[in-house]
């Protein structure tokens, strides 16, 4: 692995059931996050979980709860992270938002000839 460099992680968490426009949150975040240039964004789906509201959302059968969380995670150079934060302020009105300084490192394959 080597070393890329120095990087700032976002964590956005969300309820499934959050909107911008009839359509999902998580959604229109990850398409801004592609317009506005940044290195990647991944939606990770959670099966159990509380926030602010103190209730817990599970997927288990009995539950049948249709607000699970989701994590959005951006990672990329921290200039573009923070020139990013208007567009989540814009769109998030329920939810919270993690920023922490990360080291990336990548794995490059060699390709033998």
């Amino acid at each position: 692995m080597r070393l890329i460099g120095k990087a700032l992680r976002t964590l956005i968490f969300l309820g499934e059931s959050d909107t911008w426009h009839h359509r999902p949150l998580h959604h229109e975040i990850v398409k801004r996050a592609h317009a506005a240039g940044l290195a990647g964004a991944t939606v990770l789906h959670g099966c159990e979980g509380f926030g602010t509201t103190s209730l817990i959302h599970t997927d288990e059968i009995l539950s049948l709860t249709e607000d699970l969380p989701l994590v959005v995670i951006i990672v990329d150079a921290e200039d573009k992270i923070r020139a990013f934060l208007p567009e989540l302020d814009e769109l998030i009105t329920d939810g919270t938002v993690l920023l922490d300084e990360v080291e990336v490192l990548r794995t490059e394959r060699v390709h033998q000839p």
